[in-house]
């Protein structure tokens, strides 16, 4: 009776959803793309991650999406912000995966969700929540039976969640594609038989939750029937070896449009007419998928950047890190699209066939039996324009072009001739700091030996010891010194990023390493007494890795530390006993939330710069309009900044790229961060800057063909 009495209630709820206008859609797939609905489609899509945004973005992100000829948005479910303990679920505010869903529905578009749970994604520790490191016997992705199970839970949520909200395409949702995994084979043979294990226990786990949806993994060569593998890259129209089985459509689940930046390194700028290029040639040889990775990055906010990698993600996507077109990439591709669907139904029904047209020159042609055709002319010379012929016609190609003729005798699009505008980043000031009364102080302190609880006859491994809590862990020491030389040379080699020494509180200097190694030696001369000396060593990750074989087994921290004479007079402190404060004081204090000020010795600015681990408040008033709001933290070293409490991320202005200048200045903050009046600046400074020299600034972008000299513009990027 109770299962008669469930299906009717279940049969009442379809029709409820059926007089609402909701409507299921089947997704399957062949040989040549998706099908919905019994339709093939060329798809477009672009990757928008919600929680490097912000709710209030969201519906113009994905409207400027979808004017840009996008049909799917895809986005990264982040394991690590949705359940930061096991068990305990977080989808409030940034991190509303449902509710960004359901605005892409709301505006019409299509989602691809990419579930991982491993990401990579230069998020910290690849989206992996760090407490899965404590689980005993547990190795990442193979077939360990701990890790499974985890995994296989937080899936399962995950695919709940949008079933109880009817999400999936098949229930009349817009989530057309889930992905399982994320580039595997980058590590696949570090396991051996338990990787191939582990990949078919995958994809049998995910299509075992029964979504009526195709699933897909990409660079996956093995990908196991249904799952469909997937291309990521820059160039997958000449990468791609194809899909694992003829009944498999060829989809790009990552056209890079840019890439992720550094500290240290300099922008990639990768041209609208490349990734146009490539796009062409991917859909001219069967490709009929392809998501823009990223066509908005957004921010790193908080500490979620992975090693090294910048606040801003992805700058130079089609939409900015500000959610502003960036021009022409995002106007050009707009063209493409429409040319593109324009004749979709002869690219997706027609017989394919390529031919020469030259030593570099080659076309693709799509014909039906009623006639229609489309053919794709491709140059493949980097350096000069060509003339082809092509059915008893002259065509002039440019350089390293694909000209697309819709219907076999018209040049609609061209890949290399940009028609958009280019336009340019304005920066307008609207605040400065730069009176001493604007700003307060805070002294974090540098703890001793005696100060600290947590002891070991040992150097501790970072991570393991700060569980994600901080950046930061102290390694203090008090030690006995009785060498011939009163001016030893202090040596330390880490496989953290950053460390600072004190010696008797008495800053002696740091270093730092870099993204392209795994460790760093800091060698200082130092003033040391004859006797009892204390040794304080401030270690700093920027950021946890994201990637590779065994990340559970991952080493950062101090790795020794040696007092040196000469090669033959040395005093070795690696094995000595040790004691450790996880973080800065003032994040113990939480000295950015406003509750807890009234605890916290606030003084006046002192002087500048002689300050090493100060922490500075101020406060600021919104500047008017609705362009977006941004701190130039330029004069600033190395920190974290808060805004109304919410970091803004990690800046490192001192690291310089090969120009000399710094990977980033300019930090967003969110309109929705701010109150009209009286919003409170935080800054952690490591040592090195100057608050005085901070401005609030709004961003504009402003058309390269406009009269420049009616405009007065402040400065520009």
């Amino acid at each position: 009776m109770e299962k008669w009495v469930a299906l009717v209630l279940l049969l009442v709820f379809w029709k409820i959803r059926e007089g609402f206008g909701v409507k299921a859609e089947e997704v399957t797939y062949d040989g040549r793309s998706l099908i919905i609905d019994g339709q093939r489609k060329i798809l477009f899509s672009g990757s928008i991650h919600y929680p490097r945004s912000t709710p209030q973005m969201w519906p113009d992100l994905i409207a400027k999406a979808k004017q840009g000829g996008l049909d799917v948005i895809q986005t990264y479910v982040f394991w690590n912000l949705h359940e930061p303990q096991p068990g305990m679920y977080d989808f409030r505010g940034r991190y509303d995966l449902v509710g960004f869903i359901k605005e892409i529905q709301a505006q019409g578009l299509y989602i691809c969700l990419r579930i991982g749970p491993f990401i990579q994604s230069e998020w910290k520790y690849g989206g992996f929540p760090f407490w899965l490191h404590d689980v005993p016997g547990i190795v990442y992705r193979t077939d360990n039976e701990s890790f499974k199970f985890y995994m296989q839970n937080f899936t399962t949520k995950i695919v709940n969640m949008m079933k109880e909200e009817g999400l999936y395409a098949s229930q009349g949702g817009p989530i057309i594609l889930s992905q399982i995994e994320n580039e595997y084979q980058n590590i696949q043979k570090a396991f051996g038989t338990a990787g191939s294990q582990y990949v078919q226990w995958a994809a049998k786990m995910a299509v075992g939750l029964n979504t009526g949806v195709p699933w897909v993994m990409c660079k996956q060569t093995d990908a196991p029937d249904p799952v469909i593998n997937t291309c990521n890259g820059m160039r997958c129209g000449e990468t791609f070896t194809g899909p694992n089985s003829p009944n498999k459509p060829a989809l790009w689940t990552e056209n890079w449009t840019s890439f992720y930046q550094v500290y240290g390194g300099l922008p990639y700028i990768r041209s609208a007419e490349d990734i146009a290029f490539h796009v062409t040639l991917f859909i001219a040889r069967n490709g009929s998928y392809v998501n823009y990775y990223m066509y908005h990055g957004g921010t790193n906010f908080g500490r979620t950047a992975s090693a090294y990698v910048i606040t801003g993600y992805y700058d130079q996507a089609p939409l900015d890190e500000y959610g502003l077109l960036r021009q022409p990439k995002w106007g050009h591709l707009k063209q493409l699209h429409e040319v593109i669907k324009s004749c979709s139904t002869t690219l997706l029904q027609g017989v394919q066939r390529n031919f020469s047209l030259g030593q570099l020159q080659e076309g693709y042609v799509f014909e039906e039996e009623k006639g229609e055709c489309v053919a794709f002319l491709k140059n493949n010379d980097r350096d000069n324009k060509v003339t082809v012929q092509f059915r008893n016609r002259s065509y002039e190609l440019l350089p390293r072009s694909i000209s697309i003729l819709p219907d076999c005798q018209n040049v609609a699009f061209n890949t290399a001739n940009v028609n958009t505008t280019s336009n340019r980043r304005i920066i307008s000031p609207k605040q400065n700091f730069s009176s001493l009364d604007d700003w307060k102080q805070f002294q974090d302190v540098i703890p001793y030996f005696d100060n600290t609880s947590l002891r070991s006859d040992s150097l501790l491994e970072q991570m393991n010891t700060t569980k994600d809590k901080s950046d930061y862990l102290w390694y203090t020491l008090r030690f006995e010194y009785n060498l011939s030389c009163r001016k030893p040379t202090l040596s330390v080699q880490s496989a953290a990023h950053v460390a600072h020494a004190f010696i008797n509180n008495t800053y002696i200097g740091g270093e730092h390493g870099n993204h392209d190694v795994k460790s760093f030696t800091l060698e200082l001369p130092v003033t040391v007494n004859q006797g009892t000396n204390n040794l304080s060593i401030l270690s700093a990750m920027v950021g946890l890795p994201d990637s590779g074989a065994f990340l559970e087994r991952r080493f950062a921290g101090l790795i020794s530390v040696e007092l040196q004479c000469s090669e033959q007079e040395s005093l070795n402190l690696t094995n000595s006993t040790w004691g450790y404060q996880v973080g800065l004081l003032g994040e113990q204090l939480q000295v950015y939330k406003k509750q807890n000020n009234s605890d916290i010795g606030w003084s006046q600015l002192g002087n500048i710069m002689e300050q090493l681990l100060i922490w500075y408040k101020t406060t600021f008033d919104t500047p008017e309009g609705d362009d977006p709001v941004v701190l130039d933290l330029s004069s600033m070293g190395k920190g974290e900044a808060w805004v109304n409490e919410q970091s803004i991320g990690r800046y490192w202005i001192l690291f310089h790229d090969s120009k000399g200048n710094p990977s980033q200045s300019l930090y967003h903050v969110p309109r929705s961060f701010l109150k009209d009046t009286g919003n409170v600046l935080v800054l952690v400074e490591e040592g090195g800057g100057n608050p005085l020299g901070i401005s609030l600034d709004t961003v504009s972008v402003i058309d390269l063909q406009q009269n420049f000299s009616k405009l007065t513009l402040p400065s520009s990027s």
